[in-house]
Parts: C-alpha cells; structure tokens; sequence
C-alpha cells in the first residue's frame, strides 16, 4: 500500500493527509464523511448512470492503465455515496475504468453530495469541458441538460462557459441524418463539413452529400459551395413548364463532366421546374454518332 501511496503524487497525498484518511486500515467507508478524498475499493463503486460519453477507445484506455499501474491515479474521481458501501461515479470513468484494467483495489475518490438532478448536471458540465468529448456527445449532453435540467440556451451557456451561438450550432448537430452523426462522432467529417450540411433543409440531399465526402474527399470549401449549389437549384421557379438552362448544382455538374468525359462530346442539360428535363449530345457526323451510340450501349 505504502508504493500506491507514493504513486499518487505529493499533492494528492497532501490532500489525503489533510483529511485524515491516507490510511486505508483507519477507513471505514461504511461511514464515509461528504467532502473528503478516502480511498474506496474499486468494488464498491458503480458506473454513472448519467454518463454522458458513450464512446470510449480502447487503446487509450490501455494506454491510461498502463499509466496508473506506474503512477497511481493522480487525480481523484468524484463520487456519491447511496449506502453504506455503495457509491456512484459522477465524473471519472476514464480513470475508473482504466483503474478496473490495471487492477487496482481501492482509488482515490472525492466523495460529494448530490441528488439526481445536481449529479447529473455536475457529471454533464464536467464532462463537456473534456477536449476529447465528441462534438455530437457535446451536443446530447447540451440537449440532456436543457431537458432534464430545464435550462434555456442561454443559461446552458453560461454553466458550460460557451457563447448562446456554439451552444446552438452543437444542438444542430442532432438534426443531421443518423449516419452523418456516426461520421461526426467517428471523426470522419470535422464541425466544418457538418456546419456545411447543416445549410441544406433537405436530410435526403444532406446524407447524399455526406457520401460524396467521403468518396471524394470534399473539402469544406467544397462541401459550402455544393450546398450553395443545391440551394440556389431549389429556389430556381421558372415560369411554366418551359425547359430552360439552370446553373447545375455541385452534384448535378460532376455527373455532366463525368458524361462528357465518357462520351469526349459537349452535353447539354435543360430542366422545367418541375425537375423534369432532358440531356442533348450533339454529334459530328454518322461516324461519330455510332461512336456515342457504341459507348451508351455496352
């Protein structure tokens, strides 16, 4: 026990000694006073229900055990207790579950009260500060506070120490179609190419979008500019049902350059309002005309 204590650091042994409880053989956890650091044996500690973070890497977490069997865990996770012998996580689970891999039977932890509503808004905010909290589990935690804590916007902004306007762009987030949301949490896509998809109304186009960056490898830029394409072809109301020349859209204009590559002859795309249109290929001559004809039918 002695080399655990070690591990720990100055600092926190400092803490424990203040508290009188450094020694585990003086503890009695049935009794555990609010608002120290004891430490509790691992078993007797249960996950947070309220855990915002649904994701976590494994290697990272091996690498933070590894870590703890040479250190200790220098910083304390945060508890409640429920009954004697019977706590709670409220923020730390990287730290207790890396704790739980590396084997160790008791862990320094703070021990707090709290009611479920003060546990859950304790373990969200502490959580969001986390610089490697996903952006869409920033955005559920946001979501989880204003419902389950009745906060507004703005008053979520202030607890969490971010402007109204980022509060709201990560609540957006949840509005994408659920794939997009996977590719965000993955990594896949930045809040760049989100925040780009998030100008477009319609989910269908959104997810289509989201495909072309992966295959293709869209920057944001790009991704802007396609939405600004779909955009401005969903405003487009031409009189009647006249075909006339509309400026394609980032998508619609790959698939012409893709069919004029195909075909090395111009193409022309007209479409009424309705969405119905028609594609001219102009051809030189009979020669030439074969030649199409032979690559539109393999």
């Amino acid at each position: 026990m002695a080399n655990k204590k070690r591990a720990l650091g100055r600092g926190l042994s400092a803490l424990l000694e203040q508290n009188e409880t450094s020694d585990s053989s003086d503890l009695r956890v049935e009794g555990t006073p609010a608002g120290t650091i004891n430490e509790i044996p691992v078993a007797y500690i249960e996950a947070n229900p309220f855990q915002p973070r649904t994701h976590f890497e494994e290697e990272a977490l091996a690498e933070l055990s590894g870590s703890i069997k040479v250190h200790g865990i220098i910083q304390p996770v945060t508890v409640r207790q429920l009954a004697p012998n019977k706590f709670q996580l409220i923020s730390g689970e990287r730290r207790f579950r890396a704790s739980q891999l590396a084997g160790l039977e008791r862990i320094p932890a703070y021990v707090r009260i709290a009611d479920d509503p003060t546990m859950l808004e304790m373990a969200l905010v502490e959580n969001i500060q986390r610089e490697n909290l996903d952006a869409i589990e920033v955005a559920i935690s946001y979501q989880r506070l204003i419902d389950e804590c009745n906060l507004t916007q703005e008053e979520l902004g202030d607890k969490v120490s971010k402007k109204r306007a980022t509060v709201t762009n990560y609540l957006r987030l949840l509005k994408l179609p659920a794939e997009v949301q996977l590719g965000i949490r993955d990594k896949k896509i930045s809040m760049g190419h989100a925040r780009a998809l998030l100008s477009i109304d319609d989910a269908a186009q959104q997810a289509q979008i989201y495909e072309l960056i992966l295959a293709d490898g869209l920057s944001v830029r790009q991704v802007e500019q396609l939405a600004r394409g779909t955009k401005a072809a969903a405003k487009a109301k031409p009189k009647g049902n006249r075909l006339l020349k509309h400026e394609l859209t980032f998508i619609q204009d790959k698939h012409v350059k893709e069919l004029k590559r195909i075909l090395d002859s111009d193409v022309d795309v007209r479409m009424d309002d309705k969405g119905k249109g028609k594609i001219t290929i102009p051809f030189m001559d009979d020669e030439d005309l074969s030649r199409i004809l032979d690559l539109l039918n393999p």
